[in-house]
Formats: structure tokens, sequence, C-alpha cells
């Protein structure tokens, strides 16, 4: 991941259901990052035919390639899923299987869970666990969206405080996109004018 003067923003979306409230919410968080001076790009799981994974196999599916090539190329991650008996999705977690630290090390990753009960938050805890084991760098806001079905309608989010905390998270994902990098910009100690 090399510094760009606009970082490139992708979101999987690990969510298989046509009508999704998580792809609403990704695509919010996206039109924010735009907005923030991103590039964005929707990874949407339902059109990447990815297998489950055959350690044994011995080359990574075409699309499992692909999806390696456009993690790697990005600057910051959004992971989206949808709460799933309390953790994420098995076609986000068999995205994740096909991913690995060459992918993810050093990212930028942001996280969002939506659920359709009132008890969101499982699945942050499983995707930051993911990541730290990936060595990428979640962002400390989190979005976790309960009562999805009167929150999140086909022409948006209907909540002005989940609006504004979804495109915090976007606009974050730009500002803090390469934060490994962050020592080597800020140059040695002292620079900035003790």
């Amino acid at each position: 991941m090399s510094p760009t003067p606009e970082p490139h923003v992708v979101a999987l979306c690990g969510s298989l259901r046509d009508a999704s409230r998580t792809r609403i919410v990704l695509a919010e968080a996206l039109d924010a990052a735009r907005a923030a001076g991103g590039a964005t790009e929707l990874v949407d799981l339902r059109n990447h035919d990815l297998p489950r994974l055959d350690p044994d196999a011995p080359t990574p599916s075409d699309a499992a390639a692909a999806l390696g090539e456009t993690v790697a190329g990005a600057d910051a991650v959004l992971l989206g899923t949808p709460n799933y008996h309390g953790s994420d999705t098995g076609a986000l977690k068999d995205a994740l299987d096909h991913l690995g630290r060459d992918e993810f090390g050093g990212a930028t990753v942001g996280l969002v869970e939506v659920a359709a009960g009132s008890h969101p938050g499982p699945a942050l805890a499983h995707l930051r666990a993911v990541c730290r084991t990936l060595n990428a760098w979640t962002v400390p806001l989190e979005v976790a969206v309960p009562d999805s079905h009167s929150l999140v309608r086909e022409d948006g989010i209907a909540d002005d405080d989940l609006t504004d905390r979804v495109r915090r998270l976007g606009a974050e994902l730009v500002r803090y996109a390469g934060v490994e990098r962050y020592p080597e910009l800020a140059g040695p100690p002292g620079a900035a004018g003790d």
C-alpha cells in the first residue's frame, strides 16, 4: 500500500440478500468517503463465486485471486455484515478465509454490523479479532445498527444520528487510510518543532 493523494476505500458486503440493509449502510459510508476525498469501491460478495477455502488446493480460484488483488490495492477496507446468530455471515467469513496478512497487513479497517434485533455488537468483536490477527488496524469508531428493519429503508437510513455515525466512519477511513505509515509521514521525533 503506497501513499496516494486519493485514498482507495474498498467495502466488502457480507450480505447475499438482494434487498440488503447492510449494502445500504455501506453505500452511505462510501458516499461519505468520496465526499472526504477518497475513491471507493463496493465488493458485493453476491457477484463473486468464492469456494470454501481448501488449504490443499494448489492455487486460489480466479475469484479469490481477484478479491485478494482488490483488497491488497486498497488504502482502507470497510467490512460490513448482517448479524447472523451473533456473528458475521458465512459469505464474509469465506471471503476473509481467502485473504491474509499479505492483503490486510497494515491496512486501515472499518467495521459495520447490521442487526434485525436490538442487540448488535458480537459480529463487530469477531471481526475486530480477525483484523488484529491479520495485522490490520481497525478504526475505533464502529457502527452497530440495531432494529435495521425500521432504521434502514430502501431509500437510505431513516435515523439522523445513525446516518451521522455511518458518514463519520466513511470519512475516518479516508482520514486514517494508511495509518501504519504514520510514523514515517510524521517524521522523526521532535521534527514538528518541539
